[in-house]
């Protein structure tokens, strides 16, 4: 394990780390914010259900990795990356400009609008990051990469809904949040400054700037590269998954266990947790190798406890005219145990997504990595999206409670991985793992 952080004291690692962990930060340090700003206050004066405004923020935020990931993809392998990095940077620090605007004004159109914004930035990082990982990590350090990674961005994960928290309870909110989207973002640009030169793996390649065709040709490509096009089915899976869960939290917080923001906070944390020692694990499990070994067993956690939280979660029995904290919740008989399913689907999600991660890098063909990449965000999107509008649907039209829709997301999980895993053993071996050029 301890190779795995020796990777810090290299600079073709540690910058992009952190780069990709103030970023990731403050993605969710703004959703966090604006979702609980529309869940405890917003909703009503929206005359909107809380469930419905929530998904369809979450839907903003995705729509640009849907509209834009080609394109993004063709642009992280055509220039040299470090230098798009600074860019797609300075580009966030315009974008946090303009929120702080929308939450000193109250400005909700601006939220929004900020929102898809701040997605189509993520959009153009994404392949850059990934794509960057196996040109700057040598063969067997590509697992311990991804594993940090992976770490890296469920803590941010953690602290940017925990600040977001503890921001909107503070007197004054506005500035603090407004305050803090900016300075994160300047961080971000400082670190993004110490990335290496990474070159250009198609320097000549003519950009298509027309996004339909450009998604349609990304995607045909990916599809003849038929286990590489499974191995991304199953990584945006992971996106339905988690965006079903996740999305949820703050509705669990208010409507199921009747409490306040700061156990919205402690509810995720469990699961990012969870997803984060999950995925330093892989490193161990899979014997520093590039194996989806464990994934069967990822998938089996996902489902054993998403249905055991349906069960724990109907008993529940809480009467309350005052929201309450933490403290009285983990005084709740039987709080303990939904608490407990939270953590262990995390750590099944980080189990599961790591090896195809690193699957996903390794055998993906240098000259078009980024856009396998950016083909990869296309599907997490579609998936995502499809995440918010079955929860609505489930949610809403069909009117079933939220442990209903955790019973029913843990039993398509059981279906879909089992196919899953018969197309991946069904196509290993049609490609084979390409050698990393260490910058």
């Amino acid at each position: 394990m301890a190779s795995q952080f020796n990777l810090f004291r290299y600079r073709r690692f540690t910058p992009m780390f952190f780069t990709q962990f103030l970023g990731a930060f403050n993605d969710n340090f703004f959703k966090q914010a604006l979702i609980l700003v529309l869940t405890y206050t917003a909703a009503s004066n929206m005359t909107m259900e809380v469930s419905t405004v929530n998904n369809l923020a979450a839907m903003l935020f995705i729509l640009p990795f849907f509209l834009f990931s080609a394109l993004a993809g063709q642009i992280a392998d055509k220039f040299e990356k470090s230098r798009l990095t600074r860019y797609i940077k300075i580009l966030e620090i315009v974008i946090m400009v303009l929120a702080a605007v929308g939450f000193m004004f109250n400005l909700y159109w601006l939220l929004f609008l900020s929102l898809f914004l701040l997605g189509a930035q993520s959009t153009f990082f994404g392949p850059i990051k990934y794509a960057y990982l196996p040109q700057a990590m040598k063969q067997d350090e590509l697992v311990g990469a991804n594993g940090l990674f992976q770490t890296g961005t469920s803590l941010s994960i953690i602290l940017g809904m925990i600040f977001a928290g503890l921001f909107t309870q503070l007197d004054n909110q506005i500035y603090w949040v407004s305050g803090c989207i900016l300075v994160i973002a300047a961080l971000g640009f400082l670190a993004s400054s110490f990335i290496p030169n990474t070159p250009a793996v198609q320097p000549n390649l003519k950009v298509d700037w027309n996004i339909f065709t450009t998604s349609m040709e990304t995607i045909r490509y990916l599809y003849s590269l038929r286990y590489l096009f499974f191995i991304i089915l199953g990584n945006s899976w992971f996106w339905f998954y988690g965006a079903a869960f996740l999305t949820q939290t703050p509705q669990i917080s208010r409507d199921i266990l009747k409490a306040d923001e700061s156990v919205v906070i402690l509810l995720l944390m469990l699961f990012s947790v969870g997803v984060a020692v999950g995925s330093l694990l892989c490193k161990t499990l899979t014997k520093n190798q590039v194996s989806l070994r464990v994934l069967p067993f990822g998938l089996l956690g996902l489902s054993l406890f998403a249905v055991d939280l349906y069960f724990s979660l109907s008993n529940l029995q809480i009467a309350s005219d005052t929201l309450l904290g933490v403290r009285e919740v983990l005084n709740i008989q039987g709080s303990w145990r939904f608490m407990a399913d939270l953590l262990f689907l995390g750590m099944s999600g980080g189990i599961y997504i790591v090896p195809l991660y690193a699957s996903m890098q390794a055998y993906a063909p240098k000259s078009h990595r980024a856009r396998i990449i950016g083909a990869n965000n296309i599907f997490n999107a579609i998936f995502m999206v499809s995440s918010a509008l079955f929860c609505i649907a489930i949610l809403s039209v069909l009117e079933l409670s939220l442990p209903k829709l955790f019973l029913i997301t843990g039993i398509l999980n059981i279906i879909f991985g089992t196919w899953l895993y018969f197309k991946l053993k069904k196509h290993h071996g049609t490609m084979t793992i390409v050698d990393n050029d260490v910058v």
